[in-house]
């Protein structure tokens, strides 16, 4: 695969290119946002390793600019900000997954393979849940006239809950679907995308289909438990 590095800090940057490297993957380094956008534009990438803390552009305005252009290449954001409200920004701007620093390399490796793993879905068919529509082919989910882009974790964790409306399926159900089984995933980072997934299924006049079944999943509903 072909992997872009974005990456100010240039001893992390080297050290993520080995990584890389040593299983096999080609890397592209980018020290600043503005060359971060101009490779993810150019360059025919796999995987997008992005820093939000760059010189010149910051990575939230990197992944919103390749978005509006309709560049689609997996994303993980790779900070050291963990505050809950920056996870929340980076997801609903069409990140992929969101990996806080320190973390081991073994886990980023295994992030990267499971977003690469999902690759673009071509079948043009919509799954729809109530008055919830959600288009495989584009990733995006509408209701009435209002439309939503997904990440490809959301798509993925939804699809997984449209399968079986009405149902709940479990924690470990959806992060298996979401990152696969290899993935040191917990349950605060699927309550994250699940938040993410709540604010884009219902807005403020809509009924939440979306609920919580404390202590054991998610599932689809028209009305709450």
């Amino acid at each position: 695969m072909r992997v872009l590095v974005a990456e100010d800090k240039r001893r992390m940057a080297h050290l993520l290119e080995g990584a890389l490297r040593s299983e096999g993957h080609s890397v592209l380094l980018a020290f600043d946002g503005e060359e971060a956008l101009n490779l993810g534009q150019s360059e025919d990438l796999d995987v997008i390793l992005l820093d939000v803390m760059l010189p010149r552009i910051d990575g939230f305005t990197v992944i919103k600019r390749l978005r509006a252009a309709r560049f689609m290449t997996p994303t993980i954001i790779v900070t050291a900000r963990d505050a809950m409200a920056d996870v929340v920004h980076g997801l609903d701007l069409g990140a992929d997954d969101y990996l806080t620093k320190p973390f081991a390399l073994d886990v980023l490796l295994a992030r990267v393979r499971a977003v690469a793993r999902r690759g673009p879905v071509t079948a043009p068919t919509a799954l729809e849940f109530a008055d919830l529509q959600v288009f495989e082919e584009t990733h995006t989910l509408r209701r009435g006239e209002r439309t939503a882009a997904l990440t490809r974790t959301e798509f993925a964790l939804l699809k997984s809950l449209l399968r079986r409306p009405g149902a709940i399926v479990s924690k470990d159900a959806l992060i298996e679907a979401g990152w696969g089984l290899s993935c040191d995933v917990n349950d605060g980072a699927l309550y994250v995308f699940m938040c993410a997934l709540r604010s884009k299924i219902a807005q403020a006049g809509e009924t939440q289909l979306l609920h919580n079944a404390r202590g054991i999943g998610y599932t689809l509903r028209t009305a709450a438990a």
